[in-house]
């Protein structure tokens, strides 16, 4: 019995007389066909926007959002409502296709959504768990220091650090680097709160507009690369852009930061063996992911998991050969054992790739898994492909990427990537660049509107606040037109 992948075309349907037409592709849909020469009649897909299962997802969506926006006040993880409310919204979609007795439509589609989420996930595994062994291995400490130990002007640091975490930013996750580089501010400005203040602001535009020219920077552009709106090399086109979204706040910031030399003492920092080839491997590990999506049409995260593979027998390589003949204790030896053996626990926990793993933001992980799921299933419903003829049909796709792109400051940019993804709008390749800059750099209007905001908030608590950085809130929003028209102006053979 041979089988034959068969991908349903967009099919108008109506229920229940509501008159709401709307066109919902089912994408990865199997369906076993006896031999090759029966036609097999595709399953239609339902409009269930004004169905009772389509009104109570919409409500549990709003309501899982907006627990999760209130994390900070109410101590709830936000990835606890999220998972809810996509497990819910699932239940009742298939509940609903089971009762005209198409259930085997529903299922599809919600497996043709769990591998997107899939796929993002083996990729944010494998890079994080490798920052964290860079972090274990003191890279990041070791780079602070050496920042440190230069004897800089408050000037001279305001521009460096943002300069470094911009380009760090394309490979680095926006939140590891906002906080390293946020380190580095504290360590160098605790005297100083107005330096903290502005070099923190500058720190998270710039973390924003780095991340937003690589497919490596963020949740956003790897939904992009991912669902193969634009190829790898197609986003460094927004490099320019990006840059002048960097510079003009902070050509601005420079007079108001301090002009004086901080007294920090100097610090020795040794890094363990082991630690350079890491980060080779990292390199390594991000060529074999690019190489495998542009020469083998694999999905990057096959070659991201090739690269885990290396870290793992790498991490086995070092336990090896480093004093073989000493046995490594158990956690329960602790309780018994003296300096040597609790050292020798700490290498043991130090060389383990599976703690490695288990220090994910899994919150994180977890939230973005409700939030793609439960999307996606607000779009198989039909609500999105209503949204999508508003914002691409009644107006040009230039406001309605603009009007997206400022929605970042309040919405996380990656659910908005994956929601305007999920309405498949028929754009050119400059219009995926410019919601991709948009929502990557449209964040920095507010603290609050992405992840290296939020961990500043934390990690300068009293230096950097909300009011701060809102104070230079017109010269951003002025940075983010400025991106947009430079944009257009050096990509305009792209729309």
């Amino acid at each position: 019995m041979s089988q034959c992948r068969i991908q349903l075309p967009p099919i108008r349907l109506a229920l229940g007389g509501t008159g709401l037409a709307t066109s919902l592709p089912l994408a990865l849909l199997f369906w076993p066909v006896p031999g090759h020469a029966e036609s097999v009649t595709a399953p239609i897909p339902i409009n269930l926007t004004g169905h009772w299962a389509g009104y109570a997802s919409l409500v549990l969506m709003l309501a899982a959002y907006i627990a999760a926006m209130f994390e900070e006040t109410t101590q709830l993880r936000k990835s606890k409502p999220m998972l809810l409310a996509a497990t819910l919204i699932w239940f009742l979609i298939v509940l609903a296709y089971r009762q005209l007795g198409q259930a085997p439509v529903a299922v599809a589609a919600f497996k043709s959504n769990l591998q997107s989420y899939i796929e993002l996930l083996l990729f944010i595994m494998v890079s994080m768990t490798y920052l964290n062994a860079m972090e274990d291995m003191g890279l990041f400490k070791a780079l602070k220091i050496w920042l440190v130990d230069k004897q800089l002007s408050y000037r001279q640091l305001f521009w460096i650090t943002g300069g470094m975490v911009f380009l760090v930013s394309c490979v680095v996750n926006g939140l590891t680097a906002g906080l390293l580089m946020g380190a580095v501010v504290v360590a160098v400005g605790k005297d100083n709160p107005r330096f903290v203040s502005l070099a923190c602001l500058n720190v998270v535009i710039a973390t924003n507009a780095g991340g937003s020219f690589s497919p490596l920077g963020g949740i956003s552009t790897l939904f992009v690369w991912q669902h193969g709106m634009l190829g790898f090399t197609e986003f460094f086109k927004l490099f320019l852009p990006c840059l002048v979204n960097f510079l003009v706040p902070a050509l601005a910031m420079h007079f108001a930061v301090p002009a004086a030399k901080p007294a920090v003492a100097s610090e020795l920092l040794m890094m363990p063996r082991g630690a350079k080839r890491i980060l080779f491997l990292f390199g390594v590990t991000i060529a074999l992911a690019v190489g495998f999506d542009m020469s083998l049409k694999l999905p990057a995260a096959a070659g991201m998991m090739a690269g885990l593979s290396l870290l793992q027998f790498f991490y086995f390589y070092l336990q090896k050969s480093d004093n073989p003949a000493k046995p490594i204790p158990s956690d329960f030896s602790l309780f018994f054992g003296g300096g040597d053996l609790q050292q020798s626990a700490f290498e043991a926990r130090r060389l383990d790739i599976f703690d490695k793993v288990g220090r994910l933001e899994w919150d994180t992980l977890l939230f973005f898994y409700g939030a793609m799921m439960g999307i996606g299933g607000l779009g198989f419903i039909g609500y999105l492909d209503a949204v999508s003829q508003v914002l691409y049909g009644q107006f040009s796709p230039t406001l309605a990427n603009v009007m997206i792109g400022l929605c970042s400051a309040f919405v996380d940019n990656g659910t908005l990537m994956f929601a305007v993804l999920t309405m498949h709008p028929d754009i050119p390749q400059g219009q995926w660049l410019l919601l991709t800059l948009t929502l990557g750099v449209g964040g920095s209007l507010l603290a609050i509107g992405s992840a290296p905001g939020i961990g500043l908030l934390g990690q300068a608590k009293g230096q950097y606040t909300f009011a701060s950085h809102m104070k230079w809130c017109p010269v951003i929003l002025l940075a983010y037109f400025a991106s947009i028209g430079v944009h257009f102006w050096i990509n305009a053979a792209t729309f």
